[in-house]
C-alpha cells in the first residue's frame, strides 16, 4: 500500500478578508509546490456541515438505543408509538436516515485533502504525510473498534478507517479523470443493487402461498430484536459482546456495500476543487447540489418511509423491496446536505455569531463530539444503565438528542473560549502524527 500523497491541487488563493480566488488556477500542481507557505485560515465551511451534521447523527443514532419496542425491519424506529412519534420517525425516515452517515463519508473523504494539503503547505515531506494518513486511519478503526465495545454497536469510525486505507493505498494519488470514473462505477454498482433487490422482492411476490406464510412468520418473530440483543441486553459483559461481534462483521460489510466509498471519492473530489473552502466561487453549483441532492435523496426514501407509516401497504416480508434506492439516493441526499451547509456558511460570512462559531466549533471536533453523544445515550437509554430507553418513544428520544448537541454547543464555546482541541482530537493527534510532524 502506498503512503504517498496524492497529487492535491493547493487552496484557492484568498484575499485578506478569507474570499477565494482563483480556484482553478493550479489544479495540477503538487502539494509539494506549496511546501514552506504559510497555511492558510481554516475555511469555516466544512467545520459549519460537520457541526449540523452531529445535529442529524444525533437524531439518527438515537434510536438505536431504545428497547423493548416492536421495530420495522429496516429501521430502529418504535412502531408502537403515537401518532407524533409515527410523524417524527417518518420524517426522520426520509430526510435523516441514510443520508447523514453518506454525508459524514464526503466530509470524511473532503478532510483527508484537507489533511494532506495543510501539511505540505508546512513543508511536511510527501511520505511524512502518507504515513500520517494510514496510521491516522489505523487508529480510526482502533477508536472504532472500543467505541463499539465499549458503547455503540453502530460504530462508523471503524469503517471510515478501513476505507481510508483501502481506497486511500488504491485511489487517492489518482488524476481527477480516474476519481470521476471510480465514482460513476461504484454509483453504477449501487443502481445494479437497487434493480436486483427490487427484481428479488417481486419474485417473492411469485412465492407459493404457504411458503410466504412462513417467511411472514419468521420476520415478525424478529421484529425489535436487533435493538433488544444490544440495548435491551441489562448484562454489560454480553451487551459489549454483542456490540464488538456486530461491528467485526458490520465494518468491513459497509465498505463493501459501496455507499461509503463512493462519498469519501466525492468528497477528495469536491475538495480538489475548493467546493467548500470557496463556495462565494461555487454558489451556484453548490445550490445545484443541495437541490437535486436534498430532493433526490427524499424522493428516494419515501416508499420505506410510507411502508413504515403504513401508508404504502407492502408485504412484511418485502419491506426491504426499496432498500438498494434508498442507499443509492443517500448518497445523493448526504452530499446535498453537505453543499447546503456550505451555503449557510456563505451566509454567514467571515465573522459568525456565537451560535455559528458554536456551531463550527463542534465541527472542529466533530470525533469528540461524535463520542459524546454515545457517552450520553448508551448510559441513560440502556438496560444496562438507567434503562430510559424502555419507556420512551421517538418524541423523547429526539428530544434527548438535540438536547445533547445543544449541550455540545455549550462546549464548544468553552473549548473555543480556552482555545482547545476536543480530548479525542488531541488523542488521535498524539497517536498518529508522531515525529512526522513538527508542529504537532
Amino acid at each position: 500500500m502506498s503512503t504517498a500523497p496524492p497529487p492535491i491541487p493547493p487552496p484557492p488563493h484568498r484575499n485578506p478578508e478569507g474570499q477565494a480566488q482563483h480556484p482553478h488556477q493550479h489544479q495540477h500542481q503538487h502539494p509539494e509546490a506549496q511546501a514552506g507557505s504559510a497555511p492558510l485560515p481554516r475555511a469555516l465551511a466544512p467545520d459549519i456541515a460537520r457541526g449540523f451534521m452531529l445535529l442529524l447523527i444525533a437524531i439518527a443514532n438515537v434510536s438505536w438505543h431504545l428497547w423493548g419496542h416492536p421495530t420495522g425491519l429496516s429501521s430502529a424506529h418504535p412502531t408502537d408509538g403515537g401518532p407524533v412519534d409515527t410523524v417524527l420517525a417518518t420524517l426522520s425516515l426520509i430526510f435523516v436516515d441514510g443520508r447523514i452517515y453518506p454525508m459524514f463519508a464526503f466530509l470524511f473523504g473532503y478532510g483527508m485533502v484537507q489533511f494532506a494539503r495543510s501539511r505540505a503547505g508546512r513543508g511536511i515531506p510527501a511520505q511524512s504525510i502518507g504515513r500520517m494518513l494510514v496510521r491516522r486511519h489505523i487508529w480510526l478503526i482502533v477508536f472504532g473498534f472500543v467505541h463499539a465495545l465499549l458503547l455503540f454497536n453502530g460504530d462508523v469510525l471503524g469503517a471510515y478507517g478501513l476505507a481510508g486505507l483501502v481506497l486511500g493505498g488504491i485511489f487517492f494519488r489518482r488524476t481527477d479523470r480516474t476519481l470521476k470514473i471510480v465514482s460513476w462505477v461504484f454509483a453504477g454498482l449501487l443502481a445494479l443493487f437497487a434493480l436486483l433487490a427490487g427484481a428479488m422482492a417481486a419474485i417473492m411476490l411469485l412465492l407459493p402461498p404457504e411458503v410466504k406464510d412462513e417467511i411472514t412468520a419468521s420476520m415478525a418473530a424478529q421484529s425489535g430484536s436487533l435493538t433488544d440483543a444490544f440495548s435491551g441486553q441489562s448484562n454489560y459483559v454480553l451487551a459489549a459482546l454483542a456490540r464488538g461481534g456486530m461491528w467485526l462483521v458490520s465494518t468491513p460489510a459497509t465498505l463493501l456495500m459501496l455507499t461509503f466509498p463512493l462519498a469519501i471519492v466525492l468528497g477528495w473530489l469536491a475538495a480538489r476543487r475548493g467546493l467548500l473552502e470557496a463556495p462565494a466561487d461555487h454558489r451556484r453549483t453548490l445550490a445545484r447540489i443541495a437541490v437535486w441532492g436534498i430532493l433526490i435523496g427524499a424522493v428516494g426514501a419515501l416508499p420505506d418511509a410510507l411502508v413504515f407509516a403504513g401508508v404504502l401497504p407492502l408485504p412484511e416480508m418485502i419491506a426491504w423491496a426499496f432498500s438498494g434506492v434508498n442507499a443509492v439516493t443517500g448518497v445523493a441526499g448526504g452530499i446535498g446536505y453537505a453543499a447546503l451547509f456550505g451555503l449557510l456558511a456563505l451566509r454567514i460570512g467571515s465573522a459568525p455569531g456565537v451560535i455559528g462559531r458554536a456551531v463550527a466549533g463542534i465541527g472542529r471536533r466533530s470525533l469528540s463530539f461524535y463520542l459524546l453523544q454515545s457517552v450520553v445515550f448508551a448510559p441513560l437509554l440502556t438496560a444496562w444503565g438507567f434503562g430510559l430507553g424502555q419507556h420512551i418513544g421517538t418524541t423523547g428520544a429526539f428530544a434527548i438528542a438535540v438536547a445533547v448537541w445543544v449541550l455540545s454547543l455549550v462546549l464548544a464555546i468553552v473549548l473555543d473560549a480556552q482555545n482547545r482541541r476536543g480530548p479525542a482530537e488531541v488523542l488521535l493527534r498524539r497517536l498518529t502524527y508522531g515525529r512526522d510532524d513538527p508542529a504537532r
